[in-house]
């Protein structure tokens, strides 16, 4: 079996204005997803949630930038890695994400296996 990273981009629920009852149903979808993949035994890390804030580091005199990720052009709002045995796989463990309808997106990326 080989590992994916599945990357979700989309608005934040509070840029996109969600009520807190909206959110928490958002939610419940999310722990369904999750609990299915568990049960299954595809999830390899179980997804983590990002904060809207992002600090980047980059260039040669490591330059750091605070910024607010809706303030970007997509929001990484955050993962999971799973187990399949091919990019087919993953493409179909990934059609279960709950943010589709909200134009949100996963991207699918193998996790490269590196020998010790």
């Amino acid at each position: 079996m080989k590992k994916f990273m599945l990357i979700f981009a989309g608005a934040s629920y509070e840029e996109l204005g969600l009520s807190p009852e909206e959110i928490q149903n958002r939610m419940s979808k999310w722990f369904a997803w999750s609990e299915k993949m568990s049960k299954e035994g595809t999830v390899v890390h179980s997804g983590e949630a990002l904060h809207d804030s992002v600090t980047r580091i980059s260039g040669p005199n490591r330059v750091a930038i605070d910024n607010v990720a809706i303030e970007s052009k997509e929001l990484i709002g955050g993962f999971y890695v799973v187990s399949a045995a091919d990019l087919d796989g993953a493409k179909k463990i990934a059609q279960d994400f709950p943010d589709y309808d909200l134009d949100s997106s996963v991207e699918i990326r193998e996790v490269m296996e590196f020998d010790d």
